[in-house]
């Protein structure tokens, strides 16, 4: 069995159906209707036009020939005054020249020949009007076909309708568009109790739904007028307003879509910029903030909810990078917590050991001990108990340091008494010289001297340790202005200057543990720097290759207080 899956659409597709049904169904449905009652319009129309055509015709016969009646019974009256034939010849001569539509006139003696005019005027197509003179001749006047058609159908010149004339419903008399296909098949569609008809009121029949043809009877003279509406004629009119109607439809439908278009382009635009946003969050892109489309198509629930999710976004960045600051800290604790404890393991053992071994030795009973081996012990002992306590001030240090809560007390300090006595404190050169260059007339510098003598301390203790065996550590003193410049060189490989940007870190010592050779707890210099910065000092490293180790300090001199 097949399992039919529902897929969901998206925005775009949704909108392009909800279109599809609201819009496009419609309005073809409006179209389709319009159309049929545009066309039943279009038909209805037709037939009254052909009504109003046969009145107007028949109108403007009925002017006519009461216009020619007149002439001719005025042609009769003017006669019946000439005495002779000729002068009667030359009247009618002189008045068929000036007498419009006028083709010709006759005076016939009797009947018969009345009646032989009449039957040549119906074999070509002319239509004549008579009247008896007093003589008992009649006058039969005969008119030209043409210049009547001129004059009845002159309004009606554009009109695409068939409309014909007839006598007797047998004769055609007059005629406008005249075609004989048209004209033989209206005839044979006039109804046989044409007779009956009433007169004077036009009917219409024929196929009235797409050729209308109108009928119009008169009795006196004896007459119809017949208005022949086209099938293509009527075709052409509903296809012309068909034409219209789905133009219409279309363009409004275009419209609609212009505008929907439009509407949906910056929606879409915007939401695909929610999508987007939705996604670098997911992603763990916290600082990704939506740029709208702002035009006045741009719904005020879309602004609202960006301007919600930016500010949202920005919380969860801030408190990521938040978290992120602790994890760093936390991680540079735990770090700080192995080292001390790696620091403790290695640093203190070693004295604690030794301070143990010599006591219990001195504390021995069984044995004789001279004095010199006691002495020598006691030294021992001195010697790690002293290394113990700068271990401990060192640890001790380190949190003041962190926490830039470290004091100390500035004073006036004699440089060179603080290189006598940190060369004092110095527990072993082995085998190198310390070479102190400063003038006599050095200025005071402005320092805690106990700490000043700390850090050169330090910074011997760290010489001795990594220079090249039985080399010389170099101390140059120098002051310009109200500062004072310290360097302090020993002879080493050169350092990388990457590992030269880490020598001020904590634990970090130029041997790494696996290939450590000397001792120490990887605290001396991030001590110096902070001792230095308390004291309103500078520190920086550098390397070349001739002194693979120089630390540079700038202090400041007493004629900076002044």
């Amino acid at each position: 069995m097949i399992k039919f899956k529902f897929q969901r659409l998206k925005i775009i597709e949704q909108i392009a159906i909800v279109f599809f049904f609201a819009v496009v169904i419609p309005m073809s449905i409006s179209g389709f209707v319009i159309n049929n009652i545009s066309q039943q319009a279009v038909r209805h129309q037709l037939r009254e036009t052909a009504t109003l055509v046969a009145t107007m015709v028949s109108d403007e016969m009925d002017f006519l020939i009461r216009t020619n009646k007149t002439t001719l019974n005025q042609i009769a009256d003017a006669l019946d005054f000439l005495p002779t034939k000729a002068q009667k010849e030359a009247f009618i001569k002189e008045f068929t020249k000036k007498y419009p539509h006028c083709e010709k006139i006759d005076i016939v003696k009797n009947q018969n020949e009345l009646d032989k005019i009449m039957q040549d005027s119906i074999v070509k197509e002319r239509p004549v009007m008579t009247t008896k003179l007093k003589n008992g001749s009649f006058l039969a006047v005969t008119y030209n076909t043409k210049d009547i058609d001129m004059d009845l159908f002159k309004s009606l010149e554009n009109d695409k309708r068939q409309i014909y004339i007839m006598q007797d419903n047998k004769h055609l008399v007059a005629h406008h568009n005249y075609t004989p296909e048209v004209f033989k098949e209206t005839i044979n569609m006039l109804p046989k109790d044409i007779d009956q008809i009433k007169q004077n009121n036009p009917i219409i029949f024929g196929d009235e739904k797409n050729q209308p043809i109108a009928y119009l009877k008169f009795k006196d003279p004896k007459y119809s007028i017949i208005v022949t509406t086209t099938e293509k004629m009527a075709k052409n009119t509903i296809i012309e307003n068909r034409i219209k109607i789905i133009l219409s439809v279309l363009i409004a439908i275009l419209s609609t879509m212009l505008v929907i278009g439009f509407y949906i382009f910056y929606l879409y635009i915007n939401i695909r910029q929610l999508f987007k946003a939705i996604l670098a969050l997911s992603k763990g892109n916290y600082e990704h903030q939506i740029r709208l489309f702002k035009t006045s198509f741009t719904p005020y629930e879309i602004v609202f909810l960006t301007n919600e999710f930016n500010e949202m976004a920005f919380e969860i960045h801030k408190s990521y990078t938040e978290l992120a600051y602790k994890n760093k800290e936390l991680k540079e604790l735990n770090e700080f917590r192995s080292n001390l404890i790696d620091t403790v393991s290695h640093e203190l053992r070693t004295p604690l050991t030794s301070i143990q071994g010599y006591t219990s030795r001195l504390m021995r009973q069984d044995i004789v001990i001279d004095e010199e081996t006691k002495q020598k012990s006691l030294r021992i002992i001195k010697e790690q108990s002293e290394r113990l306590k700068r271990l401990i001030d060192d640890l001790l240090t380190i949190p003041d340091i962190e926490g830039m809560r470290l004091r100390t007390v500035n004073t006036e300090v004699n440089l060179s008494q603080v290189f006598e006595q940190a060369e004092l404190l110095l527990r072993k050169h082995d085998g190198h010289e310390i070479i102190v260059n400063i003038s006599p007339d050095f200025p005071m510098v402005i320092a805690d001297k106990g700490r000043l003598e700390q850090v050169v301390v330090n910074l011997y203790e760290n010489a001795v340790k990594y220079s090249y065996p039985e080399t010389q550590i170099i101390v140059n003193a120098d002051f310009k202005g109200n500062k004072a410049f310290i360097i302090i060189k020993n002879k080493c490989d050169k350092i990388d200057k990457n590992k030269l940007k880490t020598l001020f870190d904590k634990f970090v010592r130029l041997d790494d543990e696996m290939t450590r050779t000397t001792r120490g707890t990887g605290l001396g210099l991030f001590i110096v720097k902070g001792l230095i910065e308390a004291m309103d000092g500078t520190i920086e490293l550098d390397s070349n290759d001739e002194f693979g180790f120089i630390a540079k300090i700038t202090l400041n001199t007493i004629n900076n207080n002044e």
